[in-house]
């Protein structure tokens, strides 16, 4: 029987030595790098301030939606304690200065932002208190007392009760996280039809384009003397439209695609907000940052949660029925929101 021969192993060559020395040293390098990058990363997490709504709640509260789509609550603090002071004093806890319910749809190609005017009177039901005990159901009252009787868990539970929707998320920031966050991220461009000039908000700019700062940027997010009628609905219309020129800036500035710009805002974030327990980590908001690659701008409606005249006091806002009521539902059904009221 013919047997092929056994071939003699040959001594590699100079340049197959150089090319597999050259692979060896990437990989090493690419392993060094990621796991570099992880460490960085994992790191960041002892910045992290977090707060156990699910906890603080307890079971009785609507159910989570069905179809996987999400429910996050952002909080803007009017907090004066530390750095804050600055922006004046103010008697008792901070309020949530800025409430907006931000709704991502299942597949995560469709959101719709409500914000909810902070001088809306609601019933407050009885909620947790941080330190122990529970504060006593009230109403009606502002809806932004819910921050200060109970911090982010009584916002959470006061608007599940407003809307019966429920809260998967909640991230707050007060006013110096905020300016934080926008030089993070190199400032927001946003273009203004009339001037603005409000001395209670520090903010002083003229009709045109402007790339706005931390400082300027929290001004105008908290300007109401200086637009329209001076109202909280104002002020919301501008909120929105800084989210506008916030959200275009991120997808077309390739942050996620630049390690060193993307590990500087997650660095900033980490210190700036306070989130829920199921965002206690960076990867857990590196991730819900990644499953809205697919959102485009455009693929946001933002509304307001439709309020009209409180009689008792025209300087507050009474939730304005049927048209708040199915808003809600079509948050609960993960559907589009209605059409506008005309």
């Amino acid at each position: 029987m013919d047997f092929a021969r056994r071939r003699t192993p040959q001594r590699p060559t100079a340049r197959s030595r150089r090319i597999r020395f050259a692979a060896w040293t990437a990989a090493a390098a690419l392993t060094a790098a990621g796991v570099g990058g992880w460490l960085l990363y994992a790191g960041l997490d002892h910045n992290r301030t977090t707060t156990d709504v699910d906890a603080a709640l307890g079971g009785e509260r609507p159910p989570r939606a069905a179809t996987g789509a999400l429910n996050i609550l952002l909080l803007g603090s009017d907090s004066r304690a530390g750095q804050n002071q600055r922006y004046g004093t103010d008697e008792g806890s901070a309020r949530s200065d800025t409430a907006m319910l931000v709704h991502l749809a299942r597949e995560r190609t469709r959101a719709v932002v409500v914000s909810i005017p902070r001088d809306t009177m609601v019933d407050r039901p009885a909620c947790p208190l941080p330190g122990g005990g529970t504060a006593r159901a009230e109403g009606p009252v502002m809806v932004n007392t819910a921050f200060e009787v109970g911090g982010p868990a009584c916002a959470v539970k006061t608007v599940e009760q407003l809307g019966q929707v429920r809260i998967d998320h909640v991230i707050s920031v007060d006013f110096n996280g905020f300016k934080e966050l926008v030089d993070a991220v190199g400032g927001v461009r946003i273009t203004t039809d009339t001037p603005i000039h409000d001395r209670y908000s520090h903010l002083d700019l003229g009709a045109g384009s402007h790339l706005l700062d931390g400082e300027q940027a929290l001004g105008l997010v908290r300007t109401r003397h200086g637009v329209g009628d001076g109202s909280d609905l104002a002020r919301i219309r501008l909120q929105q439209a800084f989210m506008t020129a916030l959200a275009r800036q991120l997808t077309g500035s390739g942050l996620l695609t630049d390690p060193v710009r993307l590990y500087k805002v997650a660095d900033t974030a980490t210190r700036a907000i306070t989130t829920d327990q199921g965002l206690s980590s960076v990867s857990d908001l590196l991730g819900l940052a990644r499953s809205l690659a697919g959102l485009k701008p455009s693929d946001t409606e933002f509304r307001t949660l439709p309020v009209g005249p409180y009689p008792p006091d025209h300087n507050r806002a009474a939730v304005k029925q049927p048209e708040a009521a199915a808003l809600w539902r079509a948050i609960r059904n993960d559907t589009p929101a209605p059409a506008r009221e005309k």
